[in-house]
């Protein structure tokens, strides 16, 4: 975990991890809405309801503020250095949502309804949580008082990560939309990542980071799921 307690503006990989997501995110859009549908269907023999498109815009425009949110938290508020393997591994997740999610979407023909708008309700609730939890964060980490104190205010104060929750809710947001049984792999894949893997390790570090203080914190506050998890 020497990672998270080196700081670098890590110009190079940021750069490569835009512009392969910027290329993910054009793919996204060829498959949706030009002939990327029709190639699909044709080589990989998955339907291409081409005559429902109100679904393919709301999962394009998740895309796009998924891309332009991220880009943000890339560059303004992340700290840490980004190794180089983040420059592709971070490139292949957005490829899991941005084109995963289209392919999942492309055989639906069902016309939106109320429990998409429950979706896109879940997606603004995801991006507010991860988003905003994070410029929260930022903000307090800004006054020198907190400095060597664990910020335990804000969202987090209802889950000690409550970032990769809110990530949890937008994900499973892009599934609802798609209304594809399949789709679901992705969000409970995500879950297991974060309750197994990424979760853990972070608690790991901050223990060793802020002793008793993340102790504390940890003893009253859920890992993952405000009041469940």
């Amino acid at each position: 975990m020497k990672l998270y307690g080196q700081h670098s503006k890590s110009i190079p990989q940021k750069v490569i991890i835009h512009v392969l997501e910027i290329l993910i995110l054009w793919l996204s859009f060829w498959i949706l809405f030009r002939e990327g549908g029709t190639w699909i269907e044709n080589t990989l023999h998955i339907h291409n309801a081409i005559e429902f498109t109100g679904r393919r815009m709301i999962i394009f425009t998740f895309s796009v503020i998924t891309f332009f949110r991220f880009a943000f938290m890339m560059t303004v508020l992340l700290k840490r250095a980004i190794p180089w393997e983040e420059s592709f591994s971070v490139p292949f997740a957005f490829a899991l949502y941005f084109v995963g999610f289209a392919l999942f979407a492309l055989p639906t023909s069902k016309p939106i309804d109320f429990i998409d708008i429950f979706g896109i309700i879940l997606f603004i609730v995801g991006c507010v949580l991860n988003t905003g939890g994070e410029i929260l964060r930022n903000q307090w980490k800004q006054n020198p008082d907190n400095k060597g104190r664990i910020y335990t205010e804000g969202f987090f104060k209802y889950s000690r990560h409550i970032n990769y929750f809110g990530d949890m809710l937008w994900v499973t947001a892009y599934a609802i939309i798609t209304r594809n049984w399949y789709a679901v792999s992705i969000p409970i894949f995500l879950f297991c990542l974060f309750a197994f893997y990424n979760a853990p390790k972070l608690d790991k570090y901050l223990k060793g980071k802020y002793g008793k203080g993340y102790d504390d914190y940890a003893n009253h506050t859920k890992m993952l799921i405000p009041f469940i998890y």
